[in-house]
């Protein structure tokens, strides 16, 4: 991911206070937790997609497949941050999500990460297309025509 990425990157935003029982024995954030950061920014931007309302049967939905964050710098508690995600490329049963979390006090990125989300039907186990409705929602969040 670019390491220059700013908010203005980014459509959609999920605030994040650090709890101080985030931090590890070495007194800074565990890094465990930047993915617990991504998943809060992931669900709250399958909310403002709508996503549930796009399920074509009752046993379609998401499926996390691959998730990967790099680490930029220490974070210690108390801190206030905020995780900008956005589409990155939809494909024709998947979509990628790109996250870059920001210290609200500087602006820094302090650790970025992408994710990759299949479209499942849970109940034959495999992948399907992502729905139509699914796929313009997404573009249309993200300004794309």
């Amino acid at each position: 991911m670019n390491l220059t990425l700013q908010r203005d990157d980014f459509r959609h935003f999920e605030p994040i206070e650090v709890r101080w029982g985030d931090m590890d024995a070495m007194g800074h954030i565990n890094n465990a937790c930047y993915f617990t950061y991504c998943e809060s920014a992931r669900m709250s931007y399958f909310a403002a997609v709508a996503m549930e309302s796009h399920k074509e049967g009752a046993q379609h939905g998401p499926a996390l497949v691959s998730a990967t964050c790099n680490f930029r710098r220490q974070v210690h508690w108390p801190a206030h941050l905020i995780v900008g995600a956005r589409a990155g490329e939809i494909h024709r049963r998947s979509f990628e999500l790109e996250y870059a979390i920001f210290d609200h006090a500087d602006g820094a990125v302090v650790a970025d990460g992408t994710s990759v989300v299949v479209w499942v039907d849970y109940a034959q186990g495999k992948a399907i297309p992502l729905p139509e409705g699914l796929k313009e929602a997404i573009q249309a969040l993200e300004g794309a025509s």
